[in-house]
């Protein structure tokens, strides 16, 4: 949990507060983990150029104006803007000479990063976008900064939790149904209907048809937005279902899979074990009693 805090003043380029982290061998196995942190104002007109970190970026711009270069494609930022890219490839990222800016930045990482980064990237997450409020970004940056620079001995969990949240802000930013229009209402009214009918037989075909949207199309964006095929949180509700019938009631295991949807007994419970890895019987016996 070493770290380096250092204020940069004489550098003729930028003034910068930054902290060099340096993570436990558990953060780096188990956690999400910081890597550097800070803040910078540009003094002149400048490029930063980087390839092949091992990191993940969020650059928050709080003044000013410049440009990233990023997957081959030229992004205008402006304060208020972010960008929050896989600095595997290469990036460059240049202050405008009219209006130097002013940039808050976290590069992190974790054994889980690549495959997040990509579930954002799936869900339409861009390298550059407007959050619809800045200043929850920045506070928690500014949060993280604090609890790199404290002396807890346990910030790297503190971290590790400042920069989940800092994922679920970004997770929120990368799908916005209401810009969605007639799209975004539809899969709102899907994810309604299917809650409230997910004991009934549900065809794929149906639900396109019910809702005027094309089946292929409403999978593809379900998935996008909830995480989960439509088969799959069929599945997931009916699941919980059962666990709450095998919990709360007397009914048997085929009672319980009829009421489910799911159907007859060994279906049901090869479903269920591959779902909980435990039969319904076993899940009845370990939570029955007690709370």
């Amino acid at each position: 949990m070493n770290k380096d805090f250092f204020t940069d003043q004489k550098n003729s380029v930028v003034r910068s507060d930054r902290i060099l982290y340096t993570p436990s061998a558990f953060a780096k196995n188990s956690l999400l983990y910081l890597q550097e942190i800070g803040r910078l104002q540009a003094k002149q007109a400048h490029t930063s150029r980087r390839s092949d970190l091992d990191s993940f970026l969020l650059l928050i711009v709080t003044e000013g104006a410049g440009n990233l270069v990023y997957e081959n494609c030229t992004y205008r930022l402006e304060a208020g803007d972010c960008a929050f890219i896989n600095c595997a490839g290469s990036y460059s990222h240049t202050t405008s000479e009219e209006a130097l800016w002013s940039l808050a930045w976290i590069h992190f990482n974790g054994n889980t990063m690549q495959a997040v980064y990509e579930k954002y990237r799936n869900r339409g997450g861009k390298p550059v976008f407007r959050p619809a409020d800045p200043e929850q970004f920045l506070a928690l940056h500014d949060s993280i900064f604090h609890m790199a620079d404290s002396n807890d001995y346990i910030k790297d969990m503190k971290i590790n939790s400042g920069l989940s949240e800092l994922l679920v802000l970004l997770m929120a930013e990368s799908w916005n149904p209401e810009e969605a229009g007639n799209r975004g209402r539809s899969l709102a009214d899907l994810k309604t209907y299917l809650d409230g009918h997910y004991t009934e037989r549900i065809s794929l075909d149906q639900l396109a048809e019910l809702f005027y949207i094309n089946k292929f199309y409403m999978t593809r964006v379900f998935k996008e937005q909830y995480g989960v095929s439509i088969n799959t949180y069929l599945q997931q509700l009916k699941i919980t279902k059962a666990k709450q019938l095998l919990r709360f009631t007397e009914a048997s295991v085929e009672e319980i899979g009829i009421k489910c949807g799911i159907g007859e007994a060994n279906y049901f419970s090869r479903l269920f074990k591959q779902v909980e890895g435990i039969t319904p019987s076993a899940y009845r016996r370990q939570w029955k009693t007690g709370n």
